[in-house]
């Protein structure tokens, strides 16, 4: 499959080497892609480093991996006519450390940053997902007891969500829980504010949660 990354920090790095080594063809979108050359050799498969809006263009699916403060600047800039139709997978955070810790966010409570993309571009199939979890246990679950965790998605379009699940699974994702439309992802970003502190706790050790029911 063809897919597309947004952001070449350690989230879109990281998503893009895993999707490279399952076989996927990756372009990873930089704002200055000639100073990210040797990332496609690191990550290897596929994998090539363009510019955001190529990425973008390259993706049946393509992952928002910019921060989320600058997200909705990014997805206009490369315009709306160019995701039209694909879909996105919103693993950004909206969350504010400009005062320090414990951070804000700058979205919250009756809105969230992926509601605001599909208001923005309608016609793009968003769903949220991993956006929950530290970036060492987005493709590899099983570095944290052996997997037995959970990961979370919601958005709009069932089809759009069966396809980023299908990737989750070959990631190692067996507890994969759809949390219904796109409203829900008011809950996933904000959970991110618990979650920092948590890991503050932990001394920044990498956990996740797991269901009981």
């Amino acid at each position: 499959m063809k897919i597309g990354i947004l952001g070449t920090g350690r989230v879109g790095s990281t998503i893009a080497g895993r999707l490279a080594e399952l076989g996927h063809d990756v372009i990873i979108g930089s704002r200055d892609p000639s100073s990210k050359q040797d990332l496609a050799a690191k990550l290897g498969g596929k994998t090539k480093v363009g510019t955001l809006l190529e990425a973008a263009k390259h993706g049946e699916i393509f992952f928002n991996a910019v921060p989320g403060r600058v997200t909705l600047e990014t997805l206009n800039a490369i315009g709306e006519a160019n995701i039209s139709g694909r879909v996105l997978v919103d693993v950004a955070n909206v969350m504010d450390f400009s005062h320090g810790s414990p951070p804000t966010l700058l979205v919250a409570n009756t809105d969230s940053l992926a509601e605001e993309i599909q208001r923005t571009f309608p016609r793009t199939r968003v769903v949220k997902a991993l956006n929950t979890l530290g970036f060492t246990l987005m493709t590899h679950p099983e570095n944290l007891s052996k997997g037995d965790h959970a990961i979370f998605l919601c958005g709009n379009d069932a089809f759009a969500k069966t396809q980023v699940t299908e990737i989750l699974a070959s990631f190692g994702w067996k507890q994969i829980y759809d949390l219904g439309d796109i409203r829900s992802a008011r809950g996933m970003e904000m959970y991110l504010v618990f979650r920092a502190e948590v890991s503050a706790a932990l001394g920044n050790a990498p956990f996740n949660i797991k269901i009981v029911h």
